[in-house]
């Protein structure tokens, strides 16, 4: 019997590159292309878990399992949007500096005939007091952009993250302990 097939419904590289730390490459790649707007008073946790099953919806196939995720930062019960230009990221940054915040990281993972497998993961995060000029340079790396709350912890934001508790994956982009645990439910053969 051959293995199943598995669909990544993100173009997002790190997301693949995660997936393969647990052995496993997508065999096709099918990005999302859904409303991301919060619905009105929709908490963090809804939220991601609502993104996460409709991206799967929005990719599902016959051809095999969809595997689709969010992740959001939240402040208390304000999502954070994806950094799309400098001003936004600043804005997030001094927020987020010196607090704790919360990310969360959804998954869902769609079958063929049409059942729905979902997780979350939950990580604290607190970022230092960041100062203007760490800022400032934080703003002139580029690696805020397109970023959930205006950073990106798999690269220099993690020399001013002070303390993490959780799943560094999950802030990354995908929980690995959540993710394979429902790909063994399905059928995926993991080490």
């Amino acid at each position: 019997m051959a293995p199943p097939q598995l669909i990544l419904a993100s173009a997002s590289p790190r997301r693949r590159e995660l997936l393969e730390r647990l052995g496993i490459a997508a065999d096709a790649v099918a990005p999302a292309d859904i409303d991301e707007t919060p619905q009105k008073g929709e908490l963090p946790r809804d939220y991601a878990l609502r993104m996460a099953r409709e991206k799967a919806q929005a990719a599902a196939s016959a051809d095999g399992h969809v595997l689709a995720g969010d992740t959001v930062v939240a402040c208390g019960r304000r999502i954070l949007p994806k950094a799309e230009d400098e001003a936004t990221a600043k804005s997030c940054l001094e927020l987020l500096s010196g607090r704790r915040h919360r990310v969360f990281s959804a998954i869902a993972l769609l079958s063929p005939d049409g059942t729905m497998r979902e997780r979350l993961s939950e990580t604290s995060v607190r970022f230092k007091r960041l100062s203007a000029e760490e800022i400032t340079d934080y703003l002139a790396s580029g690696e805020w952009d397109g970023k959930a709350g205006g950073y990106a912890i798999q690269g220099r934001a993690e020399g001013l993250i002070a303390w993490i508790e959780g799943s560094h994956s999950a802030v990354v982009g995908l929980p690995l302990f959540e993710t394979r645990a429902l790909l063994k439910a399905a059928g995926f053969s993991l080490g």
